[in-house]
Parts: structure tokens; C-alpha cells; sequence
């Protein structure tokens, strides 16, 4: 579609808010609607960059009053790019970055457009963690509300089952506050439900003690030693206490300091491991991984925990093309593996990668309706990551996610990662990902949005 020049009344809009508003041909209107994922390229109608709750409401009448499709930007992270919406009111929360941590109460409050290094940063103070994921530059809110994994979660569960309260401006202008005591069935269908219901613009995080050392980092192999790695991986992970996780990965080795120049843009097989208890304990823990075989590099070691979560950082840069397939899985079976090294070995791309991501503890002992994330069978998420540079190689590097994932999608759970899912990826797969929740969530998006008026994600109609 071809996005109008402008919305009506830009100077109503500005008027209304304290933030400021960009127009296309604006400064500030590339940098707002501009994604890390290259591949999608929309224009909405304008930008309202919102300073806060208030400005929030303001777009969001303005809006409805105008019949403007809305969309809302955090971290701009979302594999599918459901931040920018063509012809939309793009409501770009990425400057509401405030943390406020009550050690105490072991409670952090961060503003919607916060980072995952941001409330990272203000907790690691206390000696204090929420439950995040694993790149630093990730927001918080478009994890959290589509379930959220990271090294935490063997030990308390996904991300947004350590929410306590969140604050929405709802489809008629309203800020409403969402927990357990207060609107629960909102609170509910926020934690895992998509971005549907509102505009969240804070959210409250329950903090654990870990850091501000941990025990972290990857170790290397090459990929002739993957059926051995990943037998070691298998058995590892199986036994692990809960504050050990473990990342199982095979791509081409990066032109890292810390691995040979003689392996640089070969393949490899690599461990990645957080273990977030007692680092002395830590250290006991991981010693067989780092003594197995003859690694080609090794960065396990004690570090801080916040060091630990950008670590992975610079393999996710803003601006390359990615396209990922994923499932949920019950276990490691060894025909698995056989497959995760086959598909390794077609790589289309030096920065592309498959993953094993290790989930399996707390998320397992709750019951399946806890949540609408669901999927309480999960142990493991496969993740076919492809990233590259160029345009001209989408079709090569796609296919090649697609075949991987479709070879080794029978050793899923039949479930998927929401936040994981591609632009492509229609309500099948986000059935697969909300399951039995669906008709819960349908009928309170019919309560709390019976307009439809939060559609730009991976939509829950009305009931």
C-alpha cells in the first residue's frame, strides 16, 4: 500500500503532546519507524515518540477519534516487525526507559520503552535480577507479553510469570492498572497473550538474587566434534541443577577475539552456559564441559551477570535481514542431533545459526491455563536462525530456515515460541503458540477491545 503523506490535523497531535511528532520527510521519522530486522520496511502515517502515559492516551484518542490504525513501538526487536504498521499512528514508546527498583520489596517498575540492559543495569545494583532473555537490546515489553525465556527461566519460570502488575491504556483512552487484585482477566491475557488488549506503558517485575558474578560464556568446538558435543549436551543438560542453563549452537565461527583466526569463518559447535547460583559451585559445575575434547576457544568463565546478558549481543545487530523458525521441544533424542548437524552444515549464511535452547523447571510445574503462553510441556526451544546482509540472498537463506525447521518440527511439542514467529507465519502457527488460550483471550479482547483496535500483531479477534 501506498501510505498517506500525512495524518490529519498534525498540528491537533502535536498540540495534544508533550513528546514530539514526526512527519514523514521529518527528522527523527526514519530513526523512529527503523527496526532490527531489515527485511521489513514500513511507513506509517506519523510518530508520536510518547514521554509518557499521558501522551500515550492522548494518541490513542486522537486516533480513534480520526479512525487511524495504531501501532506501538519498544525496542523495535520483534523478528515479524509488529512495531511499524504502514499508514499507521506509530505510537514510539522507545524514550520511556525509566527503572525504579525497591530492593526490599524486591520489585523493579520499568517504563514499556525500556531495554532489557536497562532494568538489567538498575537491578544488578541490588544484587537483584528479573527474568529476561538473552540480547541486552531486546525490549522489555514485546518479550514480556509474548511469554519471554533467558537463562533464568530453568529456575522461575517464563518472563511473564514473574509480572506482578502492569499499567494499559486501554482502546477508549483509559489508564487501568492490570494484577492479580486488580482487572485480572486483563492481567491475565497480558502475560503471554500478545500485545492485543492495550498500550502497556510499565510493568512491574518480581527480582531474584543472582549476580552480581555468575558463572557465564560459550566454549567451542569444531563441527567435525558436534555428534560428540551434543551427546555431552544432552547429557549435561538432562542432569543439570535448576541454576544451570545451557544454549546449544552450530554456525560459522565470527571473527571473534577470543576464537583462532584459523577458525574464522569455519564451522563450529559451541556450549553456551549461565550458571547463576554460587560461582564457586558454578565453576564445579561446568569444569566437564570446558575440560571435554580439545576446544578452539573457551570463555566460561566468572563474569557479571549484566556482561552476561549482552554477551550475545553483537551476533544481533539492528540492521541485518533475519528470518527465524522455531518449536518447542520435549527432549534431546539422538535423531535430533543428527538432523541439527545436517542442517548446520547447509548454512547459507556467516551469520545464521542453530540453536538449542535449554527452558525446562519452574515453567513445568504450573498448570497449563496459568497463563496464556501456555506450553508447560516445553524443555527445550528450537530456534533456525537465519540472518544475512543482502536483499538479493532472502530467498536462498529463508529456504534454507524453512527446510531445516521443517525436517526437525517432528520432534516438537506441537508448540511455538509467539515471539519467534515470522511475518509470514499465519493463525495456525499462532494457535501453536497460545493453544487452548485462545478462547479465553478471544473473549477478553471482546471486553477490553471489542473494536479491534490493537490488530498490528499476531491478532486475537473478538469473540
Amino acid at each position: 500500500m501506498v501510505a498517506p503523506e500525512a495524518p490529519p490535523d498534525p498540528d491537533a497531535l502535536k498540540a495534544l503532546l508533550r513528546g514530539p511528532v514526526f512527519l514523514p520527510g521529518s527528522a527523527g521519522y526514519e530513526e523512529s519507524r527503523s527496526l532490527w530486522n531489515a527485511m521489513i520496511d514500513r511507513r506509517p502515517l506519523a510518530v508520536a515518540r510518547c514521554l509518557g502515559a499521558a501522551d500515550v492516551i492522548a494518541a490513542v484518542k486522537f486516533a480513534r477519534e480520526r479512525d487511524l490504525l495504531l501501532c506501538m513501538k519498544g525496542g523495535g526487536h520483534n523478528i515479524a516487525g509488529l512495531a511499524v504498521a504502514d499508514g499507521a499512528l506509530l505510537l514510539d514508546l522507545s524514550l520511556m526507559r525509566g527503572v525504579w527498583v525497591d530492593p526490599r520489596a524486591r520489585v523493579a517498575r520499568a517504563q514499556a520503552g525500556c531495554l532489557l540492559g536497562d532494568v538489567d543495569r538498575e537491578t544488578q545494583v541490588h544484587g537483584l535480577a528479573a527474568v529476561l532473555g538473552f540480547v541486552s537490546a531486546t525490549g522489555i515489553a514485546g518479550l514480556t507479553l509474548g511469554g519471554g525465556f533467558g537463562y533464568l527461566t530453568r529456575r522461575f519460570g517464563w518472563t511473564s510469570d514473574n509480572v506482578l502488575g502492569m499499567d494499559v491504556v486501554t482502546a477508549d483512552g483509559r489508564l487501568v492498572r492490570a494484577s492479580e487484585g486488580e482487572n485480572p482477566d486483563l492481567f491475565w491475557g497480558l502475560r503471554g497473550g500478545g500485545g492485543n488488549f492495550g498500550v502497556v506503558t510499565g510493568i512491574d517485575y518480581a527480582l531474584f538474587d543472582v549476580g552480581p558474578e555468575v558463572v557465564g560464556g560459550l566454549v567451542a568446538w569444531p563441527a567435525s566434534e558436534a555428534p560428540e558435543v551434543l551427546g555431552l549436551y544432552r547429557a549435561v543438560a538432562e542432569a543439570a541443577p535448576a541454576e544451570l542453563t545451557l544454549v546449544a549452537l552450530m554456525r560459522m565461527a565470527p571473527p571473534a577475539p577470543w576464537l583462532p583466526k584459523g577458525i574464522h569463518g569455519k564451522p563450529i559447535v559451541a556450549l553456551l552456559a549461565c550458571y547463576s547460583g554460587d560461582p564457586a559451585e558454578g565453576e564445579r559445575v561446568v569444569a566437564p564441559i570446558k575440560a571435554f575434547g580439545k576446544p578452539v576457544g573457551d570463555i566460561l568463565v566468572r563474569r557479571p551477570y549484566a556482561q552476561l546478558q549482552a554477551l550475545l549481543d553483537a551476533t544481533q545487530p539492528k540492521g541485518r535481514r533475519y528470518y527465524w523458525k522455531s518449536e518447542y521441544l520435549p527432549r534431546i533424542e539422538p535423531a535430533l542431533c543428527a538432523k541439527f548437524t545436517e542442517h548446520a552444515a547447509r548454512i547459507a549464511s556467516p551469520h545464521s545459526a542453530v540453536i538449542l535452547f535449554q527452558i525446562g523447571g519452574a515453567l513445568n510445574r504450573l498448570p497449563a491455563e496459568h497463563s496464556p503462553v501456555g506450553n508447560r510441556d516445553a524443555r527445550y526451544v528450537l530456534n533456525v536462525a537465519g540472518s544475512w546482509e543482502r536483499a538479493e540472498d532472502d530467498a536462498r537463506n529463508t529456504e534454507w530456515a524453512r527446510a531445516a525447521w521443517s525436517d526437525m518440527r517432528p520432534f516438537g511439542t506441537g508448540g511455538t515460541y509467539l515471539n519467534f514467529l515470522t511475518e509470514d507465519e499465519g493463525h495456525a502457527r499462532t494457535e501453536a503458540a497460545l493453544g487452548r488460550s485462545l478462547e479465553r483471550l478471544s473473549r477478553s479482547k471482546a471486553k477490553w477491545d471489542p473494536e479491534n483496535v490493537f490488530r498490528t500483531n499476531k491478532n486475537i479477534r473478538p469473540a
